[in-house]
């Protein structure tokens, strides 16, 4: 262990120490991507530190989380279409096959994008565009970060 909250992002979270969360939700952590290459990008993390899959989780947990996914791709949305005319859609993924640990990716997508990667998944995106440092999360998004979590607070209080 490095000690670096990455090394334990739901357990950094249950400790506070995630500097990433937005949000605590019913069944996880509504949190902003580390790479900003599409602005907005969010990520949802279990609350519960055991659960690697979907399936791991009881029926009831697993609807908690579908729903806090569902709740946080309308934040997203609703943030980014206000953001840039050039929003078109929001992806939703469960991959887990990276990271042990069960999240979804929920990726706005835009008409700017190259148009050959815009009709397939974020993921096609070379990985040296991933790494580029000018698409890393820093102070820059803090305008973004305070926009999606009021837009989850607005939800959440909606009954959302």
């Amino acid at each position: 262990m490095t000690g670096d909250w990455r090394d334990d992002r739901v357990g950094a979270a249950l400790r506070g120490e995630n500097p990433t969360v937005l949000r605590r939700l019913t069944a996880g952590f509504a949190v902003i991507g580390d790479v900003q290459l599409l602005p907005g990008y969010c990520v949802l993390i279990s609350d519960d530190p055991a659960a690697d899959r979907l399936a791991d989780l009881p029926r009831e947990r697993r609807l908690a989380f579908l729903a806090d996914l569902d709740l946080l791709g309308e934040a997203v949305h609703r943030v980014c279409a206000r953001r840039d005319r050039a929003f078109r859609r929001v992806n939703y993924e469960i991959l887990g096959n990276l990271d042990a640990f069960l999240h979804a990716h929920v990726r706005p997508r835009y008409d700017w994008e190259p148009a050959e990667l815009r009709r397939g998944p974020a993921t096609a995106y070379p990985v040296e565009v991933w790494r580029d440092p000018t698409h890393a999360l820093g102070s820059r998004h803090g305008e973004l970060r305070a926009l999606l979590t009021a837009e989850l607070d607005a939800l959440t209080a909606e009954g959302r």
